[in-house]
């Protein structure tokens, strides 16, 4: 524990020097389409990275960065206005897929929709972004494929390792992708679960696709889908490492640049409300199905081409954040225990935008173990095993 505090706090002087001089500067060119028509429509104020959980006797170090978002009023590409460095928030991730329940057993759903859609042979190979654990990747193998994983996280790497995946420990980027094709790597398939948006630069994602992209590879990402966010108030999906977040639009006009496109696409309710899109090479012989036009369609009748849209669904966060405030200040004043239930990243978000700390919510239970025994980023909750403590009257649920 003593050289994992260390190692913390030699990162975090690292980055607070890298970032002396661009702290706080928002973008001002959209990560899409490159245009300069940004709107900022929501200001979340200076918060910390809410994956970054630091122990009580640590925070005085902690690093707080711009945490607004903007849309862009070309492709209406909605994007995280300042990106902290993608090292600091990932190369010690804490989150776990395999403590996920509900997110385990979708993707060994997911694992088998996309063979039996994309029709793969035995011994295909499956290259997973940001694969984390391995747990996708692991539903593969179980289909008879070979599996490579390809994510920075130290401590993840080491549970992947433990799950019999190999993990090639690097960012995706556009070098990542030619040295992979260097090797004659070819899959057929590569996917990214909740991961195709945590990035700076999505145009050097894209092209480390193309380098080990053929006609026949077909690349799935899973994203959030806005329109859900905007429907349900999931205000929450906005945190740092959330560099955008798509609709169908901006996606479709940001891989046409690099001569690609969406083949299908589907709707799923995993993280609130996410699309599965099915991405090829524009001479893909796999046809553009009826499913894209009516993405497009339906995200145009929610509005999400409006900036008048934004700005009233900021409006909304505004009354539930009132509202659940008084809310927890009326279950004080009752002498009530409220403690929250999970804590993650969006739980850190919610949490410091509302003001929300210990004198509402006493503490935060857990199961994963780089969390417990530290504190909530910024608000500083204890998170503690939620085996070690009896119920409280009531929980806010932040784990969703």
């Amino acid at each position: 524990m003593a050289t994992e505090q260390a190692t913390s706090a030699n990162t975090a002087g690292e980055i607070a020097t890298a970032n002396s001089d661009s702290k706080n500067k928002r973008r001002t060119t959209c990560m899409g389409c490159k245009c300069t028509n940004l709107v900022l429509f929501h200001d979340l104020g200076q918060q910390p990275n809410g994956n970054t959980f630091l122990y009580a006797n640590e925070v005085e170090k902690e690093l707080f960065f711009d945490l607004s978002m903007q849309v862009c009023t070309d492709c209406f590409l909605v994007q995280l206005s300042y990106y902290p460095s993608a090292d600091f928030m990932f190369s010690n991730h804490p989150y776990v897929s395999g403590l996920n329940k509900p997110v385990v057993r979708h993707f060994e759903i997911l694992a088998k929709h996309i063979v039996n859609k994309i029709g793969t042979e035995n011994g295909d190979l499956v290259i997973d972004v940001g694969c984390n654990d391995g747990s996708f990747l692991k539903c593969f193998a179980k289909h008879g494929l070979r599996v490579l994983g390809v994510d920075p996280g130290m401590r993840t790497g080491e549970l992947a390792k433990k799950n019999g995946v190999l993990v090639f420990k690097q960012f995706w980027s556009h070098e990542t992708g030619k040295y992979l094709s260097g090797l004659n790597v070819r899959p057929r398939i590569i996917t990214a679960t909740a991961v195709f948006y945590h990035v700076p630069d999505l145009h050097d994602f894209v092209l480390g696709l193309k380098m080990v992209m053929d006609e026949t590879t077909v690349f799935v990402a899973q994203c959030v889908n806005m329109r859900d966010v905007i429907e349900k108030n999931e205000f929450d999906h906005f945190y740092h490492e959330h560099s955008c977040i798509y609709s169908i639009s901006p996606l479709i006009k940001m891989l046409a640049i690099h001569g690609l496109r969406i083949h299908d696409v589907e709707m799923s309710d995993i993280h609130g409300g996410s699309f599965i899109a099915y991405i090829v090479r524009d001479k893909s012989p796999l046809k553009t199905t009826k499913s894209v036009a009516t993405a497009l369609h339906d995200d145009h009748e929610a509005g999400l081409y409006k900036i008048d849209t934004y700005h009233q669904f900021v409006s909304h966060v505004e009354l539930n954040k009132r509202n659940l405030v008084a809310l927890l200040q009326k279950l004080r004043a009752e002498k009530k225990t409220v403690y929250a239930l999970g804590a993650p990243v969006k739980g850190s978000t919610l949490l410091n935008y509302f003001g929300i700390g210990p004198d509402l919510v006493e503490l935060a239970v857990e199961v994963n173990e780089f969390k417990v025994g530290r504190v909530i980023p910024g608000v500083h909750i204890p998170v503690v095993d939620e085996r070690s403590v009896g119920e409280p009257d009531y929980y806010l649920v932040l784990a969703w």
